[in-house]
């Protein structure tokens, strides 16, 4: 496999969309994420300049930064029929070259220019990634291949840019891969005992942990 490398960094603050094919109601939303260029701060909530809206379901040290595979673009380009499809589309911070959610897993840690992160939970998608896209079934098709990226904790703070390798540290659970998680999160694998065991690792998202407790009993 080649070097992953960070292909681009995207920031957005909240803000209030309006009315679009899908619904007549205006939104609140920081998932339009756009790309910014030189060294940026990652701190251990966010990117400079970047924040969530609803910080229950999102945010927090557990998901502080969104990292998605570049690899996906092509393929959802030519499902969506659009020649253009900007990174960041997905809501995420970080889209990366030659990783995906089978190949990274639970509790890696990547060095990325001075910052580390640490892999902490899979991305779930919700209804506003349908209106972000502006296609109404977008987060039933993501869910369906389990394609929603991977959230991150920051262990060490830093500045990082486009085109910083992401260099692999520490793999201490290859048994998860994010794609696993999300396959065990949606009943498409039954395995208790590998629910009971996620739900004991303080490494996943306390959320996380929750839902797999309770499928594990």
């Amino acid at each position: 496999m080649n070097q992953p490398t960070l292909l681009s960094i995207q920031v957005g603050l909240p803000a209030e969309h309006g009315a679009d094919s899908i619904s007549d109601k205006s939104w609140e939303s920081g998932i339009f994420k756009y790309p910014v260029s030189g060294r940026i701060w990652l701190d251990t909530l966010n990117l400079q300049g970047d924040k969530q809206h609803d910080l229950k379901n999102h945010g927090g040290t557990f998901r502080a930064v969104l990292a998605y595979g570049a690899a996906r673009y092509p393929v959802w380009q030519d499902e969506l029929g659009r020649a253009e499809l900007p990174y960041g589309s997905f809501g995420e911070n970080l889209t990366v070259s030659d990783l995906t959610e089978e190949s990274v897993c639970l509790g890696d840690v990547y060095a990325v220019g001075e910052a580390q992160l640490r892999v902490s939970q899979s991305r779930y998608p919700c209804w506003k990634l349908a209106r972000r896209l502006d296609v109404h079934d977008m987060a039933a098709r993501v869910e369906n291949r389990g394609w929603g990226g991977w959230y991150n904790q920051v262990l060490q703070p830093g500045y990082v840019q486009a085109g910083d390798a992401f260099q692999l540290l520490e793999r201490p659970y290859p048994q998860y891969p994010v794609w696993r998680i999300h396959q065990l999160l949606t009943n498409r694998e039954i395995d208790p005992d590998a629910c009971a065991h996620l739900a004991r690792l303080e490494i996943l998202s306390p959320e996380w942990r929750q839902r797999l407790g309770e499928k594990a009993a």
